[in-house]
C-alpha cells in the first residue's frame, strides 16, 4: 500500500468515528430461556479490596498510637485531584502544609510532634554557692512533715551525699551558735527542724492550752517492753508484765507509737514493733540510741528468784 492510499484510509477511518456519547445505543437482545442444569461460566477474578478498608485500617492506628503509618505513592496518586503539572501551588496551601523536617520518618512510619509543654520553664539556681545551697535546704526542711534523710535530699537537689550531709551539719551548728529558738536535728534516721528544749513550755501553753495528754504507767512499761523486745507478741507483753495488755497495746497503736509488723511463723500471732513516730518523740536516732537496761536492773536478783 502506498503513503497515498494510507493517508486516506487513516483520513476515511477519523470521519467515519463517532465520539461515544453520540452513539446509539444497542438494541437489547432477547434473554435466552435458561436450561435446567446450570451452566459452569468461568471464574470471577477477586475483587479489589476497596479503598474504604485502608482508611479504616489508617483510622485505628491513629487512634492506638501516635505514629502514622506514610501513604503510598499510589494512594497519594489515587486520592489526590488531577492537576496540571506546571499549576503553581497556591500561597495558602504552601503555608499550611508542614515542613519535612517537623515530622520525623522512623523506618516506614511517621511520627506526629508532640504538643509543647505550655507550662513555662522555671529557672532554678544552680546551688554552686554554700549560701544557695543552704536556703534551697531550708526551703525543702520547712513543708516536710517527718525527717527526710540526705540520700532524698540530694537527689531532690541533684548534688553529692557528701556536700549535702556537710552543708546540714553546717546549718545545725550555726543555729545552735546564733541561738535560734528552733535547731535541725538528725532523728529517725533523717534531718527535720525542732524546737529548743529551753523553750518547751512556751509552745506547750501555745498548743495544748492549758490541756495535757499524758500516758498512763501502765502504757509506758507496755512501750517500754516493745522498745527493748521488738518484735514482740502480745502473749510476751502479757509474761514480761505479768496482767493483760490489749488494751494499753491498742491504745499505743492509735496514738502511732507501736504497729504491726508481720506475724510469728510458728504461732501465728501478730507482732509489734516501734514506729517512726517513737523514735522523734524521743529524740533518737536509732534504736541503738535506746539506754542500756544493765544499770536500772536490780543487784540481788538471785534473792529476788528464791524468794516466795
Amino acid at each position: 500500500m502506498s503513503s497515498d492510499e494510507r493517508g486516506n484510509s487513516l483520513a476515511d477511518q477519523a470521519a467515519a468515528w463517532v465520539p461515544p456519547w453520540a452513539r446509539q445505543p444497542a438494541e437489547p437482545q432477547p434473554a435466552e430461556p435458561q436450561s435446567a442444569e446450570p451452566q459452569p461460566g468461568p471464574e470471577e477474578p477477586d475483587e479489589p479490596v476497596p479503598a474504604v478498608a485502608d482508611e479504616r485500617a489508617v483510622a485505628d492506628e491513629l487512634s492506638a498510637g501516635d505514629e502514622v503509618p506514610e501513604q503510598t505513592a499510589a494512594t497519594e496518586t489515587a486520592g489526590a485531584p488531577a492537576t496540571a503539572p506546571d499549576e503553581p501551588v497556591p500561597a495558602a496551601v504552601a503555608a499550611s502544609a508542614p515542613e519535612p523536617a517537623d515530622v520525623p520518618v522512623t523506618g516506614n512510619r511517621r511520627r506526629v510532634p508532640r504538643r509543647p509543654d505550655p507550662r513555662p520553664a522555671v529557672d532554678l539556681p544552680a546551688l554552686d554557692d554554700d549560701a544557695e545551697l543552704d536556703a534551697a535546704l531550708e526551703a525543702i526542711l520547712l513543708v516536710v512533715d517527718q525527717p527526710i534523710g540526705e540520700m532524698l535530699l540530694a537527689q531532690t537537689l541533684e548534688q553529692p551525699v557528701e556536700r549535702i550531709g556537710a552543708a546540714l551539719e553546717r546549718l545545725s551548728a550555726g543555729y545552735t551558735a546564733t541561738g535560734h529558738g528552733f535547731d535541725l536535728r538528725r532523728a529517725a534516721g533523717g534531718w527535720r527542724f525542732y524546737t529548743r528544749a529551753e523553750y518547751a513550755g512556751y509552745v506547750e501553753r501555745y498548743i495544748l492550752d492549758g490541756q495535757t495528754v499524758r500516758l498512763t504507767q501502765a502504757a509506758l512499761e507496755t512501750l517500754a517492753v516493745v522498745a527493748y523486745k521488738q518484735p514482740v507478741t502480745r502473749s510476751r507483753l502479757a509474761a514480761v508484765r505479768g496482767v493483760n495488755c490489749d488494751g494499753v497495746l491498742r491504745t499505743l497503736v492509735v496514738r502511732g507509737l507501736v504497729e504491726e509488723c508481720g506475724t510469728e511463723p510458728d504461732s501465728g500471732a501478730f507482732l509489734y514493733r516501734t514506729t517512726t513516730m517513737f523514735l522523734e518523740k524521743l529524740g533518737l536516732n536509732t534504736l541503738a540510741d535506746l539506754p542500756p537496761l544493765a544499770p536500772f536492773l536490780p543487784t540481788d536478783i538471785e534473792e529476788l528468784t528464791d524468794a516466795p
